[in-house]
């Protein structure tokens, strides 16, 4: 098949989530002997015409001159392009700044399209963006041939919503086999001595939740905090937490090696993400035998299962940080979550089963 890959940044991954699955899916896809064609913004730091087999079109994009309006531009180019390529399918990922466009979208193509999360809950959008979000919602769930959900919560709200069914396909992740202890001593850390959290610094992500309910604990353990701090919440977070010294701010950490170890060798792993589906960076802490506290929601529970501690409130956070946990505890909950990683969310399963889907469709279509 000839196979078209829109909706990120591109490849190889220099960015997130989204960029890191189309370059484990380009790849898997040209090695089974597909033609595979991901959509490049100008902007990306690699500038080849091919990367591993892929081939690559670049797309003019404005983000760096107007801001996140560039965005609109940018994906108006990638799908204007992709009408003169005669695609069998079109993968859409995401449809936040597509969805606009989407009666452009080329009509001899399989337009298939990953929902991600539920964009519009997330605080950091002011009223009318969140609306508008919702109106891109719809609009991406009519004009797609196919939906593919990554989450079980996703798949049931697109039914529940617009009574269209769609194929659950999670995230992957790989298993973590090479932990270093000489890695976190540069944090002046030692193994199993302090809780870690990675996220955006956003509300929805119950970050000053956790936090406080640290605080509560009255532990003197360190709490390392990952994410970037540029902007308001960060900022108000660092300033809020500044009188303990045991909370550190360590910004944004993009190694993977050392993202890895962290999470190998923290105490407890929390995990406040409460908007969206399968979120990769739980399934890292997974894949890196981090034992979970993660925010009780479908989301994370579809995931996790019983393999991990849920919170609510601060209090439930305090309890864990407080509590005594038995090492044969600890051992099965990590075990149960590695099982999940090999057997459910590799990453060869994964691409496999979009390669799957693709193939189904061209037979159908």
């Amino acid at each position: 098949m000839k196979i078209g890959i829109l909706g990120t940044r591109g490849v190889p991954n220099f960015y997130g989530g989204f960029e890191q699955f189309a370059a484990y899916l380009s790849k898997y896809l040209v090695n089974k002997g597909h033609e595979v064609w991901v959509y490049n913004s100008n902007l990306h730091p690699y500038q080849e015409s091919t990367w591993e087999g892929v081939s690559i079109i670049h797309c003019y994009d404005l983000e760096d001159k107007i801001g996140t309006a560039g965005q609109f531009v940018y994906d108006l180019n990638c799908i204007l392009d992709s009408r003169k390529r005669g695609f069998d399918v079109l993968l859409q990922l995401g449809y936040t700044s597509s969805s606009i466009w989407g009666r452009l979208l080329p009509s001899q193509s399989i337009i298939v399209t990953n929902m991600d999360g539920l964009e519009w809950k997330r605080s950091k959008f002011n009223t009318y963006v969140q609306r508008f979000l919702r109106y891109a919602e719809s609009l991406a769930v009519k004009r797609s041939d196919f939906l593919v959900s990554d989450s079980i919560g996703i798949q049931n709200y697109i039914q529940n919503k617009y009574d269209r069914s769609s194929e659950y396909i999670a995230y992957g992740a790989d298993l973590f086999k090479s932990p270093d202890v000489n890695v976190i001593e540069k944090y002046g850390i030692a193994k199993y001595s302090y809780h870690l959290l990675i996220a955006r610094m956003e509300p929805e992500n119950n970050i000053e939740v956790i936090l406080d309910g640290y605080c509560l604990s009255q532990s003197e353990e360190v709490f390392l905090v990952v994410g970037k701090t540029e902007n308001t919440f960060a900022k108000y977070l660092i300033d809020k937490y500044k009188s303990y010294s045991n909370i550190r701010f360590l910004g944004g950490i993009y190694d993977l090696n050392e993202l890895n170890n962290l999470r190998y060798f923290c105490r407890l792993y929390f995990h406040g993400h409460s908007v969206g589906g399968t979120n990769p960076s739980l399934l890292e802490a997974m894949a890196s035998s981090a034992l979970i506290v993660a925010h009780n929601n479908i989301f994370n529970q579809t995931i996790l299962e019983k393999s991990s501690f849920y919170f609510e409130n601060k209090e439930d956070i305090a309890k864990y940080v407080n509590a005594d946990l038995s090492p044969a505890q600890r051992n099965n909950m990590i075990s149960e979550n590695l099982n999940k990683i090999e057997h459910q969310f590799s990453w060869e399963k994964i691409v496999s089963s979009y390669e799957d889907l693709f193939i189904k469709l061209k037979q159908k279509n």
